[in-house]
């Protein structure tokens, strides 16, 4: 067994967890070493190439709140790939990922993530085992091991990026 293991962060089941790139400066994560990759819940998202750059992008839009509709951010990032993925209902999609720092805490690493829309899911994001490897350890019993909740960060008017 390795030693490496023991100075790995331990996380729970939750986390709060910000994109700081996308202006996401606060969203509940479920973590969710059953899944492989990593998953932000959208709506409307359009896969566009950029005239100026010849690079694929996605625009999308998202509520980082679950019981706030009336925030709302609008994002635009380069696509990072298109690949198909098989959802927690069994069906085969393809979506967009893309790759952007993710932070807990204080500990920010580049993460993948799937685009999708998850209207009826409890967690606006996933993070997948992928993601998870090697970062930290997961505690299924505990959760927000690394920080308070995020929620009051976007104060009181929606912002857009």
């Amino acid at each position: 067994m390795s030693h490496s293991s023991e100075i790995l962060p331990t996380i729970g089941w939750r986390e709060w967890v910000s994109i700081p790139e996308l202006g996401i400066s606060g969203i509940k994560a479920k973590t969710d070493t059953g899944a492989r990759s990593s998953c932000l819940h959208t709506h409307n998202f359009e896969v566009y190439t950029c005239e100026e750059s010849g690079i694929d992008r996605v625009r999308f839009h998202l509520h980082p709140l679950v019981k706030k509709k009336s925030l709302e951010l609008t994002c635009d990032w380069p696509v990072h790939s298109m690949r198909a993925v098989k959802s927690s209902n069994g069906i085969n999609e393809i979506r967009p990922f893309i790759l952007v720092p993710l932070k807990i805490g204080d500990i920010e690493w580049p993460v993948e993530l799937s685009l999708s829309n998850r209207e009826g899911m409890k967690f606006r994001m996933l993070i997948g085992r992928t993601a998870l490897r090697e970062k930290f350890l997961v505690n299924p019993a505990k959760s927000y091991l690394l920080g308070p909740s995020l929620s009051k960060s976007y104060g009181k008017k929606p912002a857009s990026v």
